[in-house]
């Protein structure tokens, strides 16, 4: 290889080490490294920015706001409430919870599906007297196998898709074409789940019971009617920064002021909740000027029109990872004070000032009920459940929601226009129709998906351009010799492997380029390895990190990391078999 191919190859692999082993947003890192080939020559501005025009990617986008307009109307909470019984056994629970999942999932985004059945799946678990541990790793699985059934339901189906496109100049692959391997794929896995889950999947205590008595973790005192208090800001009696403690509201002649500001001024009589250590009480008895209330009465149960009580579960990408929630300011940056936290399912005693945020906290905060429109496409929040159905959803649109996705999919499978002009057509109807308003829709476009694909064509066109791909082929060439069956289980388990630790859309399209060229020095066709890099990219289950719907259930099932290698190992083998078997039967080898 010429210096380019080394160069790249180089960018590449510091790029997927760091995407392992850092907390810098996958975007980032593959941005970074497209500007770094692009800097150097490498690539050109046109080859570099390509991605951007992708088909594939522009699919995604449109997507993104027909599943917003979903959401919005309460479509999924519409069917959830109707489709969830009173099953007798877990078992039974599983396969009603998992069978509609896998069915939406293959037309809609996992991440909107699995963020709206999770707080119905914890209240159904309630109801069942089961814990949902049992639950909802299915529900995330399911979503998984879901995905792999149409070519919308994941975005690496469609990103590959428009690569196949870019290649061949033809329309690409059909809306179903790629359920001949996904649903043998999904009804193995299920019925793998059903009769595993007896013995694998845990019964760990939900993060809510761990948030159930709120007198464990907060304390409440009133200001005196003489002391010195009264007039003062927050910010002058100093109550913004006491060591373990946190002023979370204060209750006056019957209402809330939630997440208080440093210019509240304190008024004779003022209720002050606290929370965090309650070890640290003594720091508020030595302010002149506040006393115990004799009758502590804060509750998560009542209900003040200021105040909304939500559980979020932090994502892989907040800003406040690593610090502590005084050094994230986090009240500041949110809006939110922190009431309690919990981690795999147990809440954290004592001062949680000192404790560091990781991925997949569950926190319990109070903040004003605007958060939740504020956050809720928010990167920084895998999921925001509110406590207590204090918000209300409309679901008068729910049915148009319905109809404006059934008709995408109708004309994209009939042929009649392409996956592209369905999805903008889509997009365009969710908008006129009122489902989603502007503002909603330009939020619910992940631009940081978006940016990591559009930056990992780049990094792919430099693998095919420098001839990077072509040596790594001739290399794989080399230990898998000849045997197009044993290349195809080569690609589908390395492609697969990546992805637990590697973002999966960048995963596929780095593969695509080395399979191109692997298949054209042996003279077969690449198609099917490219539904390998499909189904390796989107099938994975043996960690958290490794799908962004396992992340979601981490915190809210009370998880170990142990748990998903227990299930998702023998899970990926499962599909993995199922699919190289598949695979070559619907696709041959020879061109």
């Amino acid at each position: 290889m010429e210096w380019a191919a080394w160069f790249t190859v180089t960018v590449i692999l510091v790029c997927m080490l760091l995407l392992m082993v850092s907390r810098i947003a996958p975007e980032l890192v593959l941005f970074g490294g497209m500007i770094v080939l692009l800097a150097v020559g490498v690539l050109t501005p046109a080859e570099a920015l390509a991605g951007f025009g992708n088909e594939g990617l522009m699919t995604v986008a449109m997507l993104y706001v027909v599943a917003a307009g979903i959401r919005e109307t309460g479509g999924i909470n519409f069917l959830v409430r109707r489709v969830l019984g009173r099953p007798a056994k877990p078992v039974w629970a599983q396969a009603r919870l998992m069978t509609p999942v896998v069915l939406m999932s293959a037309f809609l985004n996992n991440t909107p599906v699995v963020a709206t059945f999770i707080p119905a799946v914890l209240k159904w678990a309630k109801q069942l007297k089961l814990s949902p541990s049992r639950l909802l790793l299915p529900l995330s699985y399911a979503a998984i196998l879901g995905g792999t059934c149409t070519l919308i339901g994941t975005s690496t189906n469609l990103v590959v898709n428009g690569l196949l496109i870019a290649k061949t100049g033809g329309p690409g692959m059909g809306l179903f074409d790629i359920a001949w391997v996904g649903v043998p794929c999904a009804v193995v896995g299920l019925v793998y789940i059903l009769f595993a889950g007896r013995r694998w999947l845990p019964e760990r205590v939900p993060v809510e019971d761990a948030f159930i008595n709120p007198r464990e973790y907060t304390v409440e005192m009133v200001v005196e009617t003489d002391g010195p208090l009264v007039g003062k800001t927050v910010g002058q009696a100093d109550l913004r920064h006491l060591q373990d403690l946190y002023l979370v509201e204060i209750e006056r002649e019957g209402r809330i002021i939630a997440a208080v500001g440093p210019h509240e001024r304190l008024v004779a009589g003022d209720r002050l909740v606290f929370a965090g250590s309650t070890d640290s009480v003594v720091e508020l008895q030595r302010l002149n000027g506040l006393s115990p209330a004799s009758e502590p009465a804060f509750s998560l149960e009542k209900r003040f029109p200021e105040r909304c009580l939500v559980e979020v579960v932090l994502s892989r990408q907040c800003a406040v990872l690593g610090n502590t929630i005084p050094q994230a300011r986090f009240r500041t940056l949110y809006g939110a004070s922190v009431i309690a936290m919990a981690r795999n399912g147990r809440r954290i005693l004592g001062k949680l000032s000192r404790v560091r945020l990781r991925p997949a906290d569950t926190l319990l905060l109070e903040t004003r009920p605007s958060f939740i429109e504020r956050h809720r496409n928010s990167r920084d929040f895998l999921l925001i459940s509110p406590v207590g159905d204090s918000v209300p959803i409309r679901y008068e649109r729910a049915w148009l929601s319905w109809v404006i996705l059934a008709t995408v999919v109708l004309f994209a499978t009939a042929g009649w226009t392409s996956m592209l002009v369905a999805a903008m057509v889509g997009a365009a109807a969710t908008l006129a129709t009122g489902c989603c308003n502007l503002t909603v829709a330009r939020k619910s476009i992940d631009v940081q998906v978006l940016l990591a694909i559009a930056a990992a064509f780049g990094l792919g066109k430099a693998l095919h351009v420098t001839g990077a791909a072509e040596a790594i082929a001739l290399g794989a060439l080399s230990w898998s010799g000849d045997h197009p069956w044993l290349l195809l289980i080569s690609v589908y388990f390395l492609t697969s492997l990546l992805t637990e630790v590697v973002t999966n859309n960048a995963v596929a399209v780095l593969m695509f380029p080395i399979v191109v060229a692997t298949t054209d020095a042996l003279g077969i066709s690449y198609l099917p390895f490219v539904i390998a890099i499909m189904m390796g990219a989107s099938a994975s289950f043996a960690t958290p990190i490794g799908y962004q719907t396992n992340l979601m259930v981490y915190g809210p099932g009370g998880y170990r990391f142990g748990d998903y290698l227990r299930i998702g190992v023998p899970l990926n083998i499962l599909v993995g078999t199922v699919a190289v078997l598949v695979i070559p039967l619907v696709w041959p080898f020879q061109k």
